[in-house]
Parts: structure tokens; C-alpha cells; sequence
């Protein structure tokens, strides 16, 4: 599993004018190359009277799917510089497809890789863009003593307590990067002298947005 990577939380739209002519790239999340195709379809259907509708397309997470498509641009001009865009953004489980209505002026080769990748750029800057990581969700039983010292231990190294429970005992659930498990585990020891018991709950994804944490799993 990746240890973190870059993906659409919530796909966009967005548009340039160059020259008259309109380029709206539309941004959407994908986890296979049905749901790409489907999406492109959708597009297609939604803009039929466009001049063209150019896509590429990132999936897996060795990004083992890469495709593009100029949809009659002169060849390179359209979907190569909107994969690159996409990579170079380092991008996984993304779609784009550009929209073109023709505004009656050429714009050349270098006029379109320009125009495409910039819609490809608007587009992405209208998506919700995030980075998850790989993680493990722990649980952290302790007595009232030893709680002031974690909460200062997962403040200090910026963990999220993702849940708490006050009885007799304390558990906090916490979000710790998978790469960053043992050290945790062995501060937490550290900190509550061995007293604090540690279960391993469940590894999965997860993403910071908006000030709160998000979970997947996948």
C-alpha cells in the first residue's frame, strides 16, 4: 500500500477562454476504467454539440491505467498535455475531460497544449483535491492519571483523537500514520510507564480537510 498519495475528494469544473474558443474541464474521482469511461460518456452526452471532448485519466495505485485522448485535436495537442498535468500534479484515481467549443480562430500546437493544460489546471483549482495516508487507528486504555500525558504526547506529534470514553478507565481512539506506529507505541508506553494497553483496531486511509479528519478504506 502507498504510504500516502494524492486523489479528488470532490470533483470540479472549471473554464478559460482563449481566442474566442471555450475550454471547461470537468474533474471527477475514478477507481476503474468503467467508471472513467462512464464518466467521459456522461460528458460527451452533456456537451454533444462541442467541437471536442479530449480526456485522460490516471487509475490504480501504481497507476497501472493511463489513457488520453485528443477526440480529433491534431494529435498530442490535447490529451497528452492533460495526462501530464495530471502527473504532474501527482494525481492517482482522476479523470479529466476537456470540453472545447470552437471560437473560429486557430490556435496552433503550442496555443492548444497551452489552452488544454490550463483548463486541466482551472479545473483541478474548482475540485477538492486531498492526501491520504496510510494509517492505523489505535486505541489507548489508560487511567486518569496517565491521560494529561498522552494528550500532550498526541498534541505535540499532531495525532488526532478521533474518540474518547470516560468510565472507570480512559480509551481514546487515535489516528497514527502507519510508517510512525512503533515510535507512537513505544512513547505511549514510555509516557504512561507500560501502564496504558494498546489494541490495534483497523488500518485504513485517511485525510485532513477543512480542519477535521476523514476516513476510507481504500
Amino acid at each position: 500500500m502507498l504510504e500516502q498519495y494524492k486523489t479528488i475528494y470532490q470533483g470540479g469544473e472549471g473554464e478559460i477562454t482563449e481566442k474566442k474558443s471555450r475550454f471547461i474541464a470537468a474533474v471527477r474521482l475514478v477507481k476503474s476504467e468503467e467508471e472513467a469511461l462512464s464518466f467521459i460518456e456522461e460528458v460527451r452526452k452533456k456537451h454533444w454539440n462541442a467541437a471536442h471532448n479530449c480526456y485522460a485519466y490516471v487509475i490504480g495505485q501504481r497507476k497501472e491505467t493511463m489513457r488520453c485522448s485528443d477526440d480529433g485535436e491534431p494529435s498530442g495537442t490535447a490529451g497528452k498535455p492533460m495526462l501530464d498535468v495530471l502527473l504532474g500534479e501527482e494525481l492517482y484515481n482522476t479523470a479529466v475531460v476537456v470540453t472545447r467549443y470552437f471560437g473560429g480562430t486557430l490556435l496552433g500546437t503550442g496555443g492548444l497544449v497551452r489552452a488544454y493544460s490550463k483548463a486541466v489546471q482551472e479545473g483541478l483549482a474548482c475540485s477538492r483535491v486531498i492526501t491520504k495516508h496510510h494509517g492505523i487507528l489505535l486505541e489507548i486504555g489508560t487511567d486518569y492519571n496517565g491521560v494529561g500525558k498522552l494528550q500532550y504526547l498526541f498534541g505535540q506529534r499532531g495525532i488526532p483523537i478521533m474518540d474518547s470514553q470516560y468510565t472507570e478507565n480512559v480509551k481514546l481512539q487515535v489516528l497514527v500514520q502507519k510508517s510512525e506506529e512503533n515510535p507512537i507505541k513505544k512513547a505511549v508506553k514510555e509516557a504512561t510507564n507500560g501502564r496504558a494497553s494498546i489494541t490495534d483496531l483497523k488500518e485504513l486511509y485517511y485525510a485532513a480537510l477543512d480542519g477535521e479528519y476523514l476516513t476510507f478504506h481504500d
